[in-house]
């Protein structure tokens, strides 16, 4: 799959015919003629998986969901670390699934005035992007900079209604009758990166708060894991500000 400013290709690589490295010189080449922004180029069967970080917080639905999608090949990637500010007990499902396959866990503690994002851009480095499964801590425009690489988050609201905190009574409160979920690009400004999956799910008056929450987790976890599906694929396009072509 190759990937040209708003276009993308996708072709038989025979790597006899077309060494790898010739293949990113000429795509290299037809990006600078039509002015590309960006170019990039896999081979699925010779390009290593993209190397990720997943940060989360307490509630652990979409990085189990993620780790378990991980693990039966569903997301074509290499989860290098999981970072959380919750601190999870040794004997944890999440601890031990992580132990198990060898993926560091670290916990750095935040508070008020120290969000620890100098710790985690220094445990980050190595990744090609990163993954926030419900993680409760609003990254800065600092550190989006410092990090320079994109960022997928999941938010467990249909944006752009609902943005912030607690979005499920925000839409419980409003009378709502479709519910959803939706996995955007991190920009500095709150839940307002270009979108890249959206699910949605019918909901009655027979609802309560309760079942609000239970079917957006429900639909927090498949969309999260679809957009990174799409996005290692190379089928996410970011184009002017705010929005994405995606195949």
């Amino acid at each position: 799959m190759a990937f040209t400013s708003s276009s993308a290709h996708e072709f038989v690589f025979d790597p006899a015919k077309w060494p790898r490295e010739q293949m990113d010189e000429d795509f290299l080449k037809l990006s600078t003629m039509f002015n590309a922004m960006k170019s990039v180029v896999r081979a699925p069967d010779i390009d290593p998986k993209y190397k990720i970080a997943v940060l989360a917080s307490k509630q652990e639905h979409c990085l189990v969901d993620l780790l378990h999608a991980w693990q039966d090949g569903r997301i074509p990637v290499h989860i290098t670390r999981v970072i959380s500010n919750h601190d999870r007990g040794p004997n944890t499902h999440v601890i031990r699934f992580l132990e198990r396959h060898g993926i560091p866990y670290h916990y750095l503690r935040t508070t008020k005035g120290n969000n620890r994002e100098e710790d985690i851009l220094d445990l980050v480095q190595d990744t090609d992007f990163l993954v926030l499964a419900r993680y409760m801590q609003i990254l800065s425009g600092d550190f989006l900079k410092s990090y320079g690489k994109d960022i997928i988050n999941i938010h467990h609201g249909l944006l752009p209604s609902f943005k912030g905190g607690k979005p499920s009574k925000q839409a419980f409160d409003a009378g709502v009758k479709l519910i959803g979920a939706t996995s955007h690009f991190v920009t500095e400004e709150l839940d307002a990166g270009p979108i890249i999956e959206q699910m949605v799910e019918r909901v009655s008056h027979r609802d309560n708060l309760r079942s609000f929450v239970q079917k957006s987790e429900n639909l927090e976890k498949q969309c999260l894991a679809k957009a990174i599906k799409s996005y290692c694929e190379l089928r996410v396009l970011p184009y002017e500000e705010k929005r994405t072509v995606v195949f």
